[in-house]
């Protein structure tokens, strides 16, 4: 892409956007190159004129709160979309719905509904993530998911066409959905049930306390690298990591937590080749020791 031509394409547009623009302060992570197009719509308006004026571009990834990606150190050719602001409001529709923003934090929607007396929405508070992320990849813990409290999906084509998608249309898996790629989630509707917020408030402090105990923090890593084999084993992914593969294994500054096998972290200056060593040397010797082949959690964004 030339830069003088898409600056003049999009003169008009009043978001902010970046040209060759750094990845690598963008996801947890902090791995990556520059993309060619880095875009932060203020208003849908906005997003909806940006959507018509690139149509010629098809390599397009909706960024939320970065902490389930690996981007490549190459160049991502092509537009990393960040929503912000007008895409991070939250309401509440009635005394058991709330509608948020698809920008909106997992742990914030969780927050807000504690403060409404909802349940329902405190495995939230331990996924580290944004609205628009869980709904596409069904996120959950604890024994709960997205799909166990959507109401509806708000969406937009890249066309520009908005379109409301109930939950019952959505074919939702483990870790997935089946709603096309290049959907881009707008804001969505949930709903819970009035209960106790002191009762609220305990389970979501005793649900932090079991993550905190189990999982790595304030390190740079992507969550969970691998989904659960729930089909070919009854094991979590850690289990079957620990006993195939040693905590002592590095490549780079690629390595895995000692905290949680699942969890691949970047304890220094990291690059994105060391990291797919990392992955692509457990998958081997997970699938060696056990015979399990195991899938990605985290996305590579390419």
């Amino acid at each position: 892409m030339k830069k003088e031509y898409f600056e003049k394409k999009f003169k008009s547009l009043t978001g902010r956007i970046y040209f060759d623009h750094s990845i690598k302060k963008l996801n947890w992570f902090n791995i990556g190159g520059n993309t060619e197009i880095y875009y932060k719509p203020d208003t849908l308006q906005d997003l909806i004129e940006f959507l018509k004026l690139s149509k010629d571009i098809n390599n397009f990834f909706v960024l939320g709160a970065g902490s389930n990606v690996l981007f490549k150190d190459d160049l991502f050719e092509g537009i990393i979309i960040k929503l912000n602001k007008n895409f991070s409001r939250i309401s509440l529709l009635n005394q058991d719905t709330i509608v948020a923003g698809s920008a909106v934090l997992d742990k914030t929607l969780s927050e807000f509904a504690k403060e409404n007396s909802l349940s329902g929405f405190e495995f939230l508070s331990c996924i580290p993530g944004t609205i628009g992320g869980g709904i596409r990849m069904n996120s959950g813990c604890f024994g709960r998911e997205f799909k166990d409290i959507l109401v509806s999906v708000q969406a937009i084509k890249k066309s520009g066409e908005i379109l409301t998608i109930p939950s019952e249309d959505i074919d939702f898996g483990y870790r997935n959905c089946n709603l096309p790629k290049d959907l881009i989630f707008l804001s969505a509707t949930f709903k819970g049930k009035k209960g106790n917020k002191e009762k609220i408030e305990k389970e979501i402090i005793d649900l932090k306390t079991k993550k905190d105990q189990a999982q790595p923090t304030r390190v740079k890593t992507g969550g969970s690298t691998f989904k659960n084999p729930t089909e070919q084993s009854t094991k979590k992914v850690w289990e079957i990591i620990k006993d195939s593969v040693s905590k002592d294994i590095q490549f780079g500054d690629a390595t895995i937590s000692e905290k949680h096998s699942n969890f691949f972290v970047n304890k220094g200056n990291a690059s994105y080749k060391d990291m797919k060593r990392l992955i692509d040397y457990v998958k081997k010797n997970v699938k060696k020791k056990s015979g399990i082949n195991l899938d990605l959690e985290i996305v590579l964004v390419e």
